[in-house]
């Protein structure tokens, strides 16, 4: 009985020598291995992204600004949103790219450091926001209400873009204050300095920032579909009562080229305003999940495994935001109908005399 208890004793100290070494040497290889995919993720991606975005946004500026969509207010608050994206993008990816070559500044640099975060905070705030009030003007404009119709106008639109410049401003003032360099700790070595820092950001991005107007885009995109609807069916039944009054001589002809320009252009925003949506709320709600995550595990220990793992996710999600600042020209471009890309289209004549 005391040979068989050694042997025993014998057989599980061997298990315990040659099975948990085993396991820290796999944590240990997958730990280098995300930290190898991540470097290599964080050296090319972003580039691919600056350079698609850049195009983008900047093509956008362009074709926004032509006369015959500048005044309307919804392509004003995408012109906006756009000059929003462009700053986004310069401040945001630029050093990401240094990053993967290890010349990141923001990491060395206090100044560049809290500029950058608040910068890129604001900038993106602003995008967000304006796109939320873009769909709210949607709503205006497809309200039977007159008074509420010219609710939607131009001058509101710049009246609300300078309100939401200034309140995103005041909401990340705090980064000034909150962000420092060479933080270990963080998925980033220019980051909150402290706990209380990082909560109020990583809260503030998500909901503000993140969440909210997703939510009003969401409720306010359903509302103004319902109108459409609605104007449709009323549409159908006049039709109707005109062809069953034989003394009406009045026809749909007589509607002015203007107008029914307006209400092209109008019918195109809406739809490029619904499938941003679409694509916003893909590629921006795993960031704020993995705020509101980071926020409530912030005391919790972790593993450097752990950590790996949540860095990664940290990196891919934050190119996904930057993903989706760079993809309103090709949903314009897309999903946009022939205003958008006969305006391009001209642009491009005017620019190079000898394209078709």
């Amino acid at each position: 009985m005391m040979v068989k208890a050694q042997n025993a004793f014998e057989v599980e100290g061997f298990y315990e020598e040659t099975f948990y070494p085993m396991l820290n040497l796999s944590s240990t290889d997958l730990v280098e291995n995300l930290e190898y995919l991540s470097k290599q993720f964080n050296r090319y991606f972003p580039f691919s992204i600056f350079l698609f975005g850049m195009i983008g946004n900047i093509l956008n500026c362009f074709v926004l600004s032509q006369p015959n969509l500048r005044m309307n207010p919804c392509a004003y608050l995408f012109l906006i949103s756009s000059i929003a994206n462009i700053i986004s993008i310069t401040f945001g990816l630029a050093t990401r790219v240094l990053s993967g070559w290890h010349m990141d500044l923001a990491a060395q640099n206090v100044l560049i450091c809290k500029c950058r975060a608040f910068v890129v905070f604001v900038s993106r705030t602003i995008a967000f926001w304006l796109i939320a009030y873009a769909t709210i003007d949607r709503w205006f404009s497809s309200c039977i209400l007159h008074q509420r119709r010219q609710m939607s106008s131009l001058k509101n639109s710049q009246r609300v873009t300078k309100i939401i410049i200034l309140a995103s401003v005041l909401l990340y003032c705090q980064m000034i204050y909150c962000y420092d360099v060479n933080i270990t700790a963080a998925p980033l070595q220019c980051y909150g300095k402290n706990v209380v820092c990082r909560s109020l950001t990583d809260f503030t991005y998500a909901t503000i920032t993140v969440l909210s107007p997703l939510l009003i885009m969401c409720i306010f995109g359903l509302i103004t579909i319902s109108n459409i609807r609605h104007h449709y069916y009323k549409r159908a039944l006049k039709r109707k009562a005109f062809k069953v009054n034989p003394n009406n001589k009045t026809t749909f002809k007589s509607v002015s080229i203007q107008r029914r320009r307006r209400k092209r252009i109008n019918r195109y925003l809406h739809h490029v305003l619904f499938v941003q949506i679409v694509f916003l709320s893909i590629l921006t709600v795993p960031q704020a999940i993995e705020k509101i995550y980071t926020t409530l595990t912030v005391n919790t220990k972790k593993s450097s495994l752990h950590m790996t793992i949540h860095k990664f996710i940290y990196n891919f999600v934050l190119l996904l935001t930057y993903l989706a600042s760079g993809l309103p020209f090709y949903i314009y471009t897309l999903c946009g109908g022939s205003i958008f890309r006969n305006t391009l289209l001209n642009l491009l004549r005017k620019i190079i005399p000898n394209y078709n």
